[in-house]
């Protein structure tokens, strides 16, 4: 049988929404586990092809090397879900406006569901090794970050509802090899290389698109689809009208960051000539 929720909504009535059939408990906790085991996989590949290509990496600290293989399934995982959020929000016609008569907050596929889940599989992995080694791997805001990521996609996932919105931000992940890379070439002693100078301008356009600009997309595209966005289940409908801002504000933040670490180095690059 499937599980059966109720949310009750300010005023006291109650909507009920039959989340799942087996076959998609099934499917979602394969795509979970298979997230799981992907980051699993990818962190072991990453630390023996690393001590093949890189001299270094054996000359890192203990904790330097956790880093660098939990980076290498962070750039794996970011890579998949920007992928397969571009081919869904763009390719596929399942959000198209006019390809459907439901709706567009309601649509969902099996290739959608498989993505949230294997997106789950990853943010569980990553947020056991950040508390695990915390705060060696990031403080409260990766915490919260990834947290607040959890939440909302398991709640679109159970619900079939929202996925349209879910997808755009995990289309933001498509910076985080640019990070990713750069720590790796802060690490290996490449920080006054050209790799590094050209990856951390290629950082803040990135960002400025996938973080600042997406964003900006997102709550328009709530406005002008409000009315549908207040057919989501009311849990869903309050999450999207919070976990969205406080992700934007650390975008923003982030951003900030990101603007004054490029202008310092190409600043040192200049006078450097």
């Amino acid at each position: 049988m499937g599980f059966a929720f109720s949310f009750g909504l300010l005023d006291g009535s109650v909507s009920s929404f039959d989340f799942a059939s087996p076959s998609k408990e099934i499917q979602w906790l394969v795509s979970v586990f298979t997230g799981i085991i992907f980051c699993v996989i990818v962190y072991r590949l990453t630390a023996i092809l690393s001590s093949l290509l890189f001299m270094g990496y054996g000359k890192l600290s203990s904790a330097q090397r956790i880093e660098w293989n939990n980076r290498g399934f962070s750039t794996f995982h970011a890579l998949f879900a920007s992928f397969a959020s571009l081919y869904l929000l763009t390719l596929s016609d399942i959000f198209n406006e006019g390809s459907q008569a439901e709706l567009v907050v309601n649509r969902s596929s099996t290739f959608s569901n498989s993505v949230l889940g294997f997106s789950t599989g990853y943010f569980l992995t990553d947020l056991a090794m950040i508390l695990w080694h915390f705060p060696a791997l990031g403080g409260v805001e990766y915490v919260l970050h990834h947290g607040l990521s959890m939440f909302s996609i398991i709640q679109s996932l159970l619900s079939g509802q929202g996925q349209i919105y879910i997808l755009m931000v995990l289309f933001s992940e498509s910076t985080t090899p640019f990070v990713n890379l750069r720590w790796h070439l802060d690490t290996a002693g490449l920080k006054s290389s050209k790799l590094y100078i050209w990856n951390g301008v290629a950082l803040f356009f990135g960002w400025l698109v996938a973080r600042i600009f997406l964003f900006m997309f997102f709550f328009i595209h709530m406005w002008t689809h409000f009315d549908e966005v207040k057919e989501i289940f009311p849990l869903g409908f309050y999450t999207l009208l919070v976990v969205p801002p406080v992700l934007a504000m650390m975008n923003i933040f982030w951003f900030w960051k990101i603007a004054k670490g490029m202008v310092k180095t190409l600043s040192k690059a200049k006078h450097s000539k």
